[in-house]
Formats: structure tokens, sequence, C-alpha cells
């Protein structure tokens, strides 16, 4: 999609084979680009590089993230080290696109995915397929004229009254801006409290010795389930599991706090940067 549209306006397109982090930063600097695409992990990993605050990367725009939820630690780093030029896209392959946050949008609230485009339509639906007030916790489903038909293998996405499910949890402020708690699917229950991985993920993102992470629900005989924590450390961090468990407990509820921490080399994630989940627990 980002190639054809830089087709029509007649961009000059930069590619590379694979992704590596410092040869990013030189083509940036030396082709003088000003639009950026990428999913979430690859901004994680362009923080990471010792080389970001010596790039001049004053040619960047437009940094236009899709693909996976975007951490709010990464936002906040990203628009302080960098500047202004972030763009968090929301939307999937089976809904098409749904909202798009800019900078200042991004700036007054880091983990919003921005205000519904030209076209589009979004809702929050509770259970019975009604919509929710404002603020309210729901079903997000979206409704424009780039839906799929179904999968190649059959079947599809539930719709009501013409939206189609995203298969995320969210809600909508009153001034338009939507915020999207989880996937339905990664939704963990540990002892009646509902979770989902993204608010553990964000908190953990921004401990400075973890440079990656994720959160899986693992079955429990008397919880049901209960968290568990994948952590990459940062390069020469000394981190224990009992401070990690120890930051989320001082930070979010006690149900949120994990049981298990494991500490890995790297996340499994989707070519878009999705998590892997099921290659964890």
């Amino acid at each position: 999609a980002q190639m054809v549209l830089s087709s029509t306006l007649g961009s000059t397109i930069a590619l590379t084979a694979t992704f590596d982090a410092e040869a990013t930063l030189e083509q940036i600097q030396r082709k003088q680009v000003t639009v950026l695409i990428v999913v979430p992990a690859i901004l994680q990993r362009l923080l990471a590089s010792p080389s970001l605050d010596s790039t001049n990367l004053s040619s960047l725009r437009i940094v236009a993230s899709s693909g996976s939820a975007l951490p709010v630690p990464v936002v906040e780093e990203w628009l302080e080290r960098v500047g202004p030029n972030l763009y968090n896209l929301y939307g999937s392959t089976e809904v098409g696109q749904a909202t798009l946050a800019t900078p200042e949008d991004l700036l007054e609230a880091p983990a919003t995915a921005g205000r519904v485009m030209a076209g589009s339509t979004v809702a929050i639906l509770d259970p019975a397929g009604a919509p929710v007030e404002a603020g309210q916790l729901g079903r997000i489903f979206v409704g424009n004229g780039a839906q799929f038909e179904q999968y190649t293998g059959g079947g599809g996405k539930e719709v009501i009254d013409g939206l189609m499910s995203s298969g995320d949890v969210g809600f909508l402020r009153e001034d338009g801006l939507l915020f999207v708690t989880g996937r339905v699917d990664d939704m963990i229950v540990s002892g009646g409290e509902n979770v989902f991985p993204q608010e553990v993920e964000d908190l953990l993102l921004s401990h400075p010795s973890i440079d990656d992470v994720a959160v899986v629900g693992i079955d429990d005989d008397r919880l049901g389930q209960r968290l568990a924590v994948y952590a990459v450390k940062a390069q020469g961090a000394r981190l224990s599991a009992t401070a990690v468990k120890k930051f989320v407990s001082e930070n979010l509820a006690r149900h949120k706090t994990p049981r298990d921490v494991n500490f890995i080399d790297e996340i499994p994630r989707t070519a878009t940067g999705k998590i892997r989940r099921n290659q964890l627990g």
C-alpha cells in the first residue's frame, strides 16, 4: 500500500533486503529520506541504536507506524529524541484503514490510535452488539470500502450492521480519540480479573534494563491463568526476576503482577512485528 501511494506521488523509493538499524539511519541521512515506513519493532531497534543521536534525521517529515500496537514508551522516546514526526495508523488486513494518530495527537495522548479516517466508521459495541457510551470499553468494529470478503480457507470476521470486528477491545473518548486496549484473543483471565498484556508490556518497556518484552497467560490450577513475562535485557544490564515483579507491583494493580519471569535473547515476532504469543509459555 505504501509503495502504491509513493508511486502515485512520484516519490523515490529506497528499499533494503533486510532491516538493519545502522544501515537504515545511514541511508536516511545520506539520501535525505522524508518518509519512513515502519512497524513498532523497527522503532524500538532504531531507538536502541548507538548511532541514533549522532545521525541527522532532520529530513524526516513522516514516520508512519502500523502493523502492531505502538508501545507508549516508544512513542514518548521517539517524540523526545527525534521529534514530532510520528504517525500511528490503526487498521488491519480484514477491516482496512480505521484511525490515524498525528504527532499532535500522540503528544497529547501517547497511547491513542488516533481519530477515524475519512471514509471509515468506527464503533465500540458491547457483547450484544449495541453501542456503548464514550469512554466505555467494548469491541471495536470498523466500516469502509476496504473490508475483505473472507479468508482464503473460508470464514471471516463478525459483521454487525455492516461494521466488521477488528478483533480488538478499546474505547472512544468524547473528543474522538480511539484507544486500543488489546486483542480479544490475548486477554488473560487471572483469578477472575481481566488483564490485557499491552498495559503490562508498556510498563516494562519503560524500564531502562529491558529492551523488549512479551506477556502471556499460562494455565494455572488455582487462578485459571497466571501472567508470565518474557523479557530481553538491555545490553550489559543486570536484572532479576524479583526486580521485574516488584517494578510491576509498584506501578499496576496486584492482579497484573506476573508470577513467572523469563529472560530470553529475542521475542518471536511476525514479519509485521506482532508478537508470536503461541511460541511463548
